[in-house]
């Protein structure tokens, strides 16, 4: 099928397709394409599950004209500009590379893909210029608090940032894991690195740049799982900066945080799921003038973090033919680190940012073939010496 990236996209809705139609179709895809039809940028034209039921039931309550069961009749019938994809991770990469040759846009949900040899597979099949990208929801470094702060940052407002918090600690029982899906690398993707935590650490990264090593530990301390259950992490960062990560489904006081100490302020984000202006604390350091710690207060009009910020953001990309953000490099950073933490944590080393590529066993998965926490037919055994 060949691509239609150069049809213009000026002048008409977005022709968007949905693909599958559970909670987070419901909740985030749906609605925000909707807001956005309202205000005539999108339609929604057709939505694609397995089940016939279940898609069935999703346009009818949704007013979408289109169920189907079969995601490459859709896109030859249909010819979406803009496939939003909310199916699990081992489903991502096929169904972004089947949408991308049929020159549809992607959004797809995270995890973005399971490994990064499937994200380079993804990446390969774009169009060089002009689009169609795929881009990966990270809704958290969308809106007017990440926004304010991310400048004041850029610009060294702040001074340079030393030392930084990444926190995603969270709570999930063992009825939570009796899904048989979860906690498995082949059909959850990973543990709360890559599962949870991935959204603050993305939004981490977007705020403070590059990352050049990482010095990990993880452990499997209360579920029995395959993947880890919670995470710790040393980061050192290109500008020089000190950061901790913590994931965890361990902790029955739930909180999402990130705390970056400039020369000049501390800069804190607490929330859960979502931020508004009301989350950030910007606190001046003793003897910044006045005037100048009240500016960094004024965020401007709240947009809160939303996949409809993410959605309004990458339509305008779509329409002027540019690469979005959260998509090629700049989508790929969070997951390469969160694989180099595995890779750190599983085979007790340091790992430097862009060390892991064809031919390392953490390029093509999570685990690496590490005894102990690979699948048992995937581990890799160990020499025994005689």
């Amino acid at each position: 099928m060949t691509p239609s990236a150069s049809a213009p996209l000026a002048g008409r809705r977005i022709r968007a397709a949905v693909i599958g139609t559970g909670a987070i179709a419901r909740g985030s895809h749906l609605p925000a394409l909707d807001q956005l039809a309202a205000e005539g940028e999108t339609e929604v034209v057709a939505a694609v599950d397995i089940d016939a039921g279940a898609v069935e039931a999703f346009c009818a309550e949704g007013g979408v004209p289109h169920a189907y069961t079969d995601l490459e009749r859709m896109l030859a019938e249909q010819r979406p500009d803009l496939v939003t994809i909310c199916t699990p991770p081992t489903l991502h990469r096929e169904q972004s590379v089947a949408a991308l040759r049929a020159g549809a846009w992607v959004w797809c949900e995270k995890p973005p893909v399971p490994t990064l040899a499937d994200y380079d597979a993804v990446e390969a099949e774009e169009v060089a210029e002009g689009g169609p990208y795929a881009s990966i929801v990270f809704q958290h470094r969308f809106g007017s608090g990440s926004r304010h702060v991310g400048r004041l940052l850029a610009e060294g407002a702040l001074g340079r940032p030393l030392v930084a918090h990444c926190q995603t600690t969270w709570y999930r029982d063992t009825a939570y894991y009796a899904v048989p899906w979860r906690g498995r690398w082949q059909t959850e993707g990973g543990g709360p690195a890559m599962g949870h935590g991935i959204h603050q650490m993305d939004l981490l990264l977007d705020l403070l740049g590059p990352w050049s090593e990482v010095r990990a530990m993880a452990g499997r301390l209360v579920h029995d799982v395959e993947t880890e259950d919670v995470s710790t992490a040393l980061v050192r960062f290109d500008n020089g900066a000190l950061a901790t990560i913590v994931n965890s489904v361990l902790s029955p006081d739930e909180v999402s945080r990130i705390r970056i100490d400039c020369e000049q302020a501390t800069v804190e984000l607490t929330h859960l799921y979502g931020h508004s202006n009301a989350n950030w604390r910007i606190t001046p350091a003793p003897g910044v003038p006045g005037d100048r710690a009240a500016a960094w207060q004024d965020f401007g009009a709240d947009v809160p973090s939303s996949h409809l910020a993410q959605l309004r953001a990458l339509v305008a990309s779509m329409r002027a033919g540019e690469r979005p953000r959260s998509s090629g490099a700049d989508g790929r950073t969070s997951l390469e680190l969160i694989t180099a933490l595995y890779k750190s944590a599983f085979t007790d080393t340091m790992v430097k940012r862009g060390e892991i590529g064809p031919g390392d066993p953490f390029y093509t998965a999570l685990h690496g073939g590490t005894p102990g926490w690979a699948p048992a037919a995937a581990a890799v055994p160990t020499e025994v010496s005689a």
